[in-house]
C-alpha cells in the first residue's frame, strides 16, 4: 500500500520551479517522493525521525545541500512535504 503525498503551497511552487531552472534536482526529487511513498520510514536520502517532531516529522537529504522534511499520518496513509530547499543555507 503506497502513501498519498500532498504538499504544502510553498513546496508546491518550489517543485514547479526546480523543474523549469533545475531539472537534474527535479528528478532526484522525484525518485525520493516515489520512495516516500512505498515506505515513508525507510530507503533512500537517508532518512531519519527529527527531534521534536512527536515521531511523525522525518527528514531525507535530496543533495548535500537539499533536503525535504515531511509528516507522516499513517492512520490517513498520507505523507504531508512541509518544507524543501536549502535547508543548510545558515551554515
Amino acid at each position: 500500500m503506497n502513501y498519498e503525498i500532498r504538499f504544502v503551497p510553498s513546496v508546491e511552487n518550489t517543485i514547479k520551479k526546480w523543474k523549469k531552472s533545475n531539472p537534474h534536482l527535479h528528478k532526484k526529487l522525484i525518485k525520493v517522493l516515489q520512495d516516500i511513498a512505498v515506505h515513508p520510514r525507510t530507503g533512500i536520502g537517508h532518512p531519519e525521525a527529527l527531534k521534536g517532531g512527536s515521531d511523525i516529522t522525518y527528514s531525507r537529504h535530496i543533495t548535500a545541500y537539499d533536503r525535504i522534511i515531511y509528516d507522516i499520518y499513517d492512520e490517513r496513509i498520507v505523507v504531508l512535504v512541509v518544507e524543501i530547499e536549502d535547508h543548510y543555507h545558515d551554515k
